[in-house]
């Protein structure tokens, strides 16, 4: 019995494809550390919210928050994340906004980034950015959904 090579690759795939899903979801860090052990590749985070630009961090600035270093450009800054980091912290641990809106994580560009009604938001490229960004609304929705068995998993 001779199989063409096009159906072997589609019986294949499909094998594949059942047997990933079969495999229990991989929980991620509630932090993307995957830079170094630093949130967002060592970036300022509360520099989004009061400067208004992405700005790098120092390690004479840094503290510890879920399991990860982060990292400040002034002790002002520093001092502000240690009071309230849920303010400042971005959404979905730091992760690609765009890949937890389609059920996976990816690592970001900290100079990819938005602020939407009070909450940061990064992605893995400014590419990636601007297609989140044409359906903003409807791609957050999804993520606030899949970032919890993500996380959590």
């Amino acid at each position: 019995m001779h199989i063409s090579a096009r159906i072997f690759k589609s019986v294949f795939a499909s094998i594949v494809v059942a047997l990933l899903g079969a495999l229990p979801a991989v929980a991620e860090k509630p932090v993307n550390t995957n830079w170094r052990g630093l949130a967002i590749k060592g970036y300022d985070t509360v520099a989004y919210f009061e400067l208004g630009v992405p700005q790098a961090g120092s390690g004479d600035y840094e503290l510890e928050w879920e399991g990860a270093t982060w990292r400040f450009s002034t002790a002002e800054h520093k001092a502000k994340f240690g009071a309230n980091p849920e303010k400042y912290a971005p959404q979905y641990g730091g992760y690609c906004a765009w890949a937890v809106s389609n059920d996976y994580t990816a690592p970001v560009d900290p100079e990819a980034w938005k602020i939407v009604e009070g909450k940061l938001y990064l992605n893995y490229s400014h590419k990636v950015k601007a297609n989140w960004e044409k359906e903003m609304a409807k791609n957050i929705r999804k993520a606030d959904g899949f970032w919890p068995k993500l996380r959590d998993n």
